[in-house]
């Protein structure tokens, strides 16, 4: 259903509102430049920071954009299970393709929790489930059996954006949920040992910036070509690191903002514009890699 390169798009902000002129054009260039798929409202596009007014518009305003040409996977996590259900529903309502649902975070769940937390959300509603397991920010991890049990038992729940770093997770949940489960990196420095080992592509976040060069380097990856996908993963690898040089996003609307000038770089709080030592990183980065 998903394959290839998935950027989790940047919500541009301009004087704290939603900037949809820019965010339009953004989608347009994203899908012009090869991008297969669209995450609106991930980590990557400060869901956190939105109101869900402005969750589910940002939503829809990417599905009106990409107008059926690529798949739009709507981000529609929460920590608070009632509240992800109603992203899903708006989501649906909206004509996303699929919902990407993070691990509950904050509130710490077991596992059967965990499981839970999905199963009401695939039992309520048939949007397909992209699960999103992210350890590092959200503490909870999404345990393999877990994962199993989820796929056996709901057809809704389809694949997973593994953000763990751990690559031996991708042969594990191969094995447990056979080959059909769709596997997305979630990281873009590991994205080249995660297709290697049966992954499908990755929700990326260097593709904001660079995504001619990340879809040539995930269509290298699926046609087996893994000498073009080592030149272009070493091409890459220094904006990859550089982009998280500081708290994300800041790195990434920093470098949009060099690569796109019609990109606003607004944040909001808590994140803030990256550090000198960051903006230098990424600058670096961005000659390596060709784009300025």
């Amino acid at each position: 259903m998903f394959s290839g390169s998935i950027p989790a798009l940047v919500t541009p902000f301009r004087d704290g509102t939603v900037d949809e002129a820019a965010f339009r054009a953004f989608v347009d260039w994203q899908i012009a430049e090869g991008s297969s798929a669209l995450v609106p409202c991930g980590t990557t596009g400060e869901s956190a920071t939105m109101t869900v007014e402005e969750h589910n518009r940002v939503v829809a305003v990417c599905v009106d954009q990409a107008a059926g040409r690529v798949p739009v996977i709507a981000g529609c996590g929460s920590n608070d299970t009632k509240i992800a259900l109603e992203h899903m529903y708006a989501a649906q309502a909206a004509g996303a393709d699929a919902a990407l649902i993070v691990a509950p975070y904050y509130n710490k769940p077991n596992q059967e929790g965990v499981y839970r937390h999905f199963a009401y959300l695939a039992e309520r509603c048939d949007l397909p489930i992209i699960l999103y397991n992210v350890p590092s920010r959200t503490i909870t991890d999404i345990g393999v059996p877990v994962i199993h049990r989820l796929a056996q038992e709901y057809q809704t729940i389809v694949g997973i954006k593994d953000a763990t770093g751990n690559l031996g997770r991708v042969t594990a949940q191969r094995l447990a949920c056979g080959p059909d489960f769709c596997q997305l990196s979630g990281n873009d420095e590991t994205a080249l040992g995660f297709n290697a080992m049966g992954g499908r592509g990755c929700i990326s976040v260097t593709a904001n910036v660079a995504p001619r060069m990340v879809a040539d380097f995930q269509r290298a990856c699926m046609e087996g070509d893994w000498n073009g996908a080592l030149a272009l993963q070493d091409r890459l690898y220094p904006l990859h690191d550089a982009l998280f040089s500081d708290s994300s996003p800041g790195p990434v609307k920093y470098a949009l903002t060099r690569v796109r000038p019609d990109m606003p770089g607004e944040l909001r709080l808590p994140i803030t514009w990256p550090s000198d030592s960051s903006r230098t990183a990424v600058d670096r980065a961005l000659e390596i890699a060709g784009l300025v």
